[in-house]
């Protein structure tokens, strides 16, 4: 064979053993860790490691600290026990950056997002007290203990009126996935995926050397039939999914979702089926997904289209009652289809 042909063939050869030896390689530093957190809530934590190090137990660790201080399950845990108390000052880091946070997605979301929903959560059956029974006067007594501007707080402790209560489911997985995330970084770790009942934050690449693919469900098949409806794709930052389409129970032939809207008291029903925000950290994605599952599809489209650093991803029926989707501009090439 002439030389300068066999030049670039063995050229080839040797780009080639170098990728598959970083194939090979990455695929040795591999951890794959599932477990259960906040009750029956899965997650998985993906990491590459050249040291090879098994965070399992520490991160049971971090999620056991952080399900103690937001737990509304718990009686003993940290919101349980401001819930019943007047005056009340943190014994965790969680309380404070949790709260702060709140208060800004409440006034980007002119409250649709507000914890001090946790009256009307319980009332309706999605909290620990399963009640399920309930009526305008209920409703309209339950609504007067609801408002983010009923409570203050500084950096040691918060205080209330009204015997207000917190619940936040809206945003607890996601900030959950944030410190175990944050733990991963402290540690030296540059490419993970920690995903938390169906949030997610990524960083880096996957065992293949590619950006890491999150799947978006199908929000109009049942928890049987589950399938993907599309696929993000993430290099860096958070994803949040939030929609009506599992928690949810039916009475009297009715559907009654879980999201509840501060305005009115009632579970919502709209035209938004889900919705997932992209955001540089998971707690915010979480938080404004619950917002935006409140306000609906057009004012959250608006609302998302005048921020920074967010950008969302609508799975929504249409006028005549038919299935459509929209991916912000900052998203519209990050989102495939499911296959």
């Amino acid at each position: 064979m002439d030389k300068r042909r066999l030049i670039p063939v063995v050229f080839g050869i040797v780009l080639f053993l170098i990728w598959r030896y970083q194939q090979d390689n990455r695929l040795s530093n591999y951890a794959d860790l599932r477990g259960k957190t906040m009750g029956p809530i899965d997650y998985n934590v993906k990491y590459l490691d050249g040291q090879k190090r098994n965070f399992q137990a520490s991160i049971d660790s971090l999620l056991t600290d952080f399900n103690q201080s937001m737990s509304t399950y718990i009686d003993d845990s940290e919101i349980s026990r401001f819930n019943r108390a007047d005056d009340f000052r943190y014994t965790s880091p969680y309380f404070y950056p949790v709260l702060e946070l709140s208060r800004e997605v409440f006034a980007i979301t002119s409250g649709a997002f507000d914890p001090t929903i946790a009256p009307l959560v319980n009332a309706w059956g999605f909290g620990p007290k399963k009640n399920r029974s309930m009526d305008s006067l209920d409703v309209d007594s339950l609504k007067n203990l609801v408002g983010f501007e009923k409570i203050s707080f500084d950096t040691k402790g918060v205080t209330k009126t009204d015997n207000v209560q917190l619940d936040f489911s809206g945003i607890a997985k996601g900030y959950a996935v944030d410190i175990v995330s944050d733990y991963l970084e402290l540690n030296g770790i540059g490419d993970y995926m920690v995903e938390i009942g169906g949030e997610v934050k990524c960083s880096g690449r996957n065992p293949e050397g590619k950006a890491w693919r999150i799947g978006i469900e199908d929000p109009t098949l049942s928890y049987e039939e589950r399938d993907l409806f599309a696929n993000a794709i993430i290099e860096y930052g958070a994803l949040a999914t939030s929609g009506n389409y599992r928690n949810y129970y039916e009475k009297d032939g009715k559907k009654y979702a879980h999201t509840i809207s501060p305005f009115t008291g009632y579970p919502v029903a709209h035209s938004l089926l889900s919705v997932s925000v992209f955001s540089k950290n998971c707690m915010k994605a979480d938080a404004l997904a619950t917002g935006f599952m409140v306000l609906g599809f057009e004012k959250s489209l608006e609302l998302v289209n005048q921020m920074d650093s967010v950008e969302a991803f609508f799975i929504y029926a249409d006028s005549a009652g038919q299935l459509q989707s929209l991916a912000t501009e900052g998203v519209k090439d990050r989102i495939r289809g499911k296959s």
